[in-house]
């Protein structure tokens, strides 16, 4: 027998589970860091890949933008902004220096969120904007997308002298990796672009999947995005299960964000086993705050899961599906494959807010059968979506074994955003 501990809000289920149970688990989360998170941090900036130092590129430069990610990322700003600032400061003391939260399509950072990411000094001290993708008046036209959409970025990350972003690499859904060129789109980019990035032909991608960035058609778009905006300096860190940093990369937006994703890579890749009832999580606060964010880790167990498997998925979601349509979308539609077969016919042009993630969740439910294990305020709202309801872990994994059998392949993916799990053929 083993326990596994499963992350639900800011807590954790344990659960034993014997011999005969797989577990689907990054490397990063056993890994050790040689030196503090501080340590880590200063040693990337003191040697970016690719580039000069930071306070070298902010010499001379008057106004300077750095961006920073929303309340719904785990990245360890309260450690990493003051550095960040400092390394500025030190090139350029009287820099005129603006934060600007990319919330990509989320909705805006409180200012208590903001206290509890950035710390109260930060908050306090220093100017910090709220990106709102719907505002078009708060961006800059800088051309075409090579998918063909309009690019408009936000004025105040395009309007300055140097443009420098902090953020963290993990496995990403449809991205590939986050971090990087993810903080201009989605992060700072208008809704209409980001709209034309996640339009239904790129989602439906076989290279739109997590861990893949060769060919991926999103991929291409941000990247191209970041160049156009004049990204000229990354900090990206790494994180374990605690949300503690085990490692860090500076530098250039490519190269230093392609060698932190390899090294992500190398520690997040695991073989899937083609479960009959695959387990898993949104690896807790903030990321499993709604269902929105949750069909994150779906795509995990998906790949761990067999054709048919079931999937049980283990979130919070305090703050209930995380989005308006896309959960009228489900709530009223007959079945999971009319959603997907409507879904697929948008074209480009007339994306809709929320289409990327109903496009995936439709796509999972209507190959598997998933329960979903959350706060009993969201049994309605789950139960309208096509999901069944589940109250624990036990009462799920026993619907499971009713509609898989007793002698079921389970897997656990205990972090579902951290892994890249190779599809069993």
């Amino acid at each position: 027998m083993r326990s596994i501990r499963l992350p639900y809000g800011k807590e954790f289920i344990e659960k034993e589970v014997d011999d005969k149970v797989f577990v689907l688990e990054s490397a990063a989360h056993t890994y050790k860091a040689a030196k503090s998170q501080e340590d880590l941090v200063k040693d990337a900036l003191e040697n970016p890949i690719d580039s000069e130092r930071l306070r070298d590129l902010a010499k001379g430069k008057k106004r300077i933008t750095l961006i920073t990610s929303d309340h719904t990322r785990p990245v360890p700003s309260a450690i990493t902004l003051p550095i960040l600032l400092e390394e500025i400061r030190k090139g350029n003391p009287d820099a005129d220096i603006t934060i600007l939260i990319a919330t990509g399509f989320h909705r805006p950072t409180t200012k208590e969120e903001m206290i509890s990411k950035f710390g109260k000094e930060i908050v306090e001290n220093e100017k910090i904007v709220n990106h709102i993708s719907s505002k078009d008046e708060d961006m800059v036209d800088l051309g075409t997308l090579p998918s063909g959409g309009k690019l408009l970025i936000n004025k105040i990350a395009v309007d300055c002298d140097l443009l420098i972003s902090e953020g963290f690499i993990e496995p990403h859904f449809f991205a590939g990796f986050s971090g990087g060129r993810k903080s201009i789109l989605p992060g700072v980019a208008s809704q209409k672009t980001v709209f034309a990035n996640h339009c239904s032909k790129f989602i439906a991608s076989d290279y739109s999947r997590t861990g893949i960035l060769k060919e991926n058609p999103i991929h291409k778009d941000m990247e191209y995005a970041a160049n156009k905006a004049g990204l000229a300096f990354i900090l990206n860190v790494v994180i374990d299960a605690d949300k503690k940093i085990i490692n860090a990369f500076a530098g250039d937006k490519v190269t230093a964000h392609a060698t932190g994703c390899e090294f992500v890579r190398k520690l997040s890749t695991v073989e899937g086993v083609n479960a009959d009832i695959a387990i898993t999580t949104n690896g807790g606060y903030p990321l499993d705050q709604n269902v929105y964010q949750s069909v994150k880790s779906m795509t995990a167990a998906e790949a761990a899961a067999a054709d048919d498997g079931v999937i049980i998925e283990i979130s919070r979601c305090n703050d209930g599906h995380g989005g308006q349509s896309f959960y009228e979308t489900f709530r009223d539609a007959k079945s999971p494959k009319e959603v997907e077969d409507r879904v697929l016919q948008i074209p480009m042009e007339e994306t809709i807010a929320d289409q990327w993630e109903i496009q995936i969740l439709a796509r999972i439910l209507v190959r598997h059968k998933v329960i979903f294990v959350t706060d009993p305020s969201n049994k309605e709202l789950i139960e309208n979506m096509h999901m069944e309801y589940a109250e624990n872990l036990d009462q799920a994994l026993a619907r499971a074994k009713e509609i898989k059998g007793e002698d079921s392949r389970i897997a656990f993916v205990p972090d579902g955003v951290s892994v890249i799990v190779n599809k069993k053929k």
